[in-house]
């Protein structure tokens, strides 16, 4: 099967960063799949099975320089079905989260995507401080769209989808059914050229509303645990996957765990209420902790500004300064 660049998500972006040099002596692909280090890419050639030239995998001084799912790379095709992958094209967004465990270093979630579908069921698993938590990791340049699902167990779908809102403001957010429900309240934010990515924890419905749009059994699914709305890991590694009738979906594994790899504003990009309201305080080093005229304290005291909000917005932003600190000092010694 070949694939069109241009359905692939292929754009001026990243035309402009391919010489005609290069485009004379490579083939452009997008890696849809990862398998430590073989991959499976799409081009106008078809797939093909690739492996990483040791002038790009040697070099390398981090795991998140190396082709991930999304990116967009420059090869040499070689028999009918294989090719090398010489470089990997900038990056034009970028989902990252911290590695599980101790080490501090980046884990590429998923490149290149213009939307980020956030999968939360209305079951057990609904939690807005994670929702939160989620927008935490979203790049500018990545539209979020928060999706609870599981409407049809969910007895109170209204209340939860306005304290969603309420809390939320700036994020849309959608209630649908995956199973058997309609999905066209997607359709605004997912089509032709547009690569969109699902996260959320396991269970939460993804592979299904993959299997929905693509009207196709593409993805294997698996029931939850009536005790505790937990499912087992039916996706177990990133997968980008060609709707046909239009836009690139990039299924992702349940996340136990999801730790802050930041830039630094990750938190406040998050918060923008919360941002808007520090606009009000007397000082412009306010750390919105015990500070007199601090606007953000104001607007709790004043019912403008959930406490459970404020709660979330201090532990994330410790989370997140704490992380910044290991990064510095891990930077400092590698000099």
């Amino acid at each position: 099967m070949q694939f069109s660049l241009k359905e692939l998500g292929w754009n001026s972006f990243f035309e402009e960063l391919v010489s005609k040099e290069e485009l004379q002596e490579f083939a452009i692909a997008r890696v849809a799949i990862e398998h430590k280090s073989h991959y499976l890419l799409y081009s106008e050639l078809g797939e093909l099975h690739a492996e990483v030239a040791g002038r790009l995998l040697y070099p390398s001084t981090a795991e998140s320089d190396l082709p991930k799912v999304g990116d967009w790379v420059l090869i040499v095709p070689y028999d009918t079905d294989k090719a090398i992958i010489q470089t990997v094209l900038k990056r034009r967004t970028c989902l990252s989260r911290k590695v599980a465990g101790r080490a501090q270093d980046q884990q590429v979630i998923a490149a290149n995507l213009d939307v980020l579908f956030i999968v939360q069921g209305l079951d057990d698993d609904f939690n807005i401080n994670r929702l939160e938590r989620y927008l935490t990791i979203v790049q500018e340049g990545i539209k979020p769209v928060i999706l609870l699902n599981k409407a049809d167990l969910c007895g109170d779908v209204e209340t939860k989808t306005a304290a969603v809102k309420s809390r939320l403001p700036h994020i849309p957010v959608i209630s649908l059914c995956a199973l058997d429900g309609p999905v066209n309240k997607i359709d605004p934010f997912f089509g032709a050229t547009i690569t969109a990515a699902l996260v959320g924890s396991s269970g939460a419905g993804k592979s299904t509303l993959i299997n929905r749009l693509a009207g196709t059994q593409l993805l294997p699914t698996a029931a939850v645990r009536s005790s505790d709305s937990k499912g087992r890991h039916t996706t177990t590694s990133r997968q980008l996957i060609q709707i046909s009738n239009g836009g690139i979906l990039i299924d992702t594994p349940g996340m136990r765990e999801l730790q802050l790899w930041t830039d630094g504003e990750s938190v406040s990009s998050a918060f923008p209420e919360i941002e808007i309201l520090a606009a009000r305080c007397r000082f412009r080093d306010c750390t919105h902790l015990v500070e007199e005229g601090c606007g953000v304290l104001q607007a709790i005291a004043g019912n403008e500004l959930a406490q459970e909000q404020y709660d979330n917005y201090l532990k994330l932003r410790r989370e997140e300064e704490y992380s910044r600190s290991l990064v510095d000092r891990k930077v400092q010694q590698n000099r």
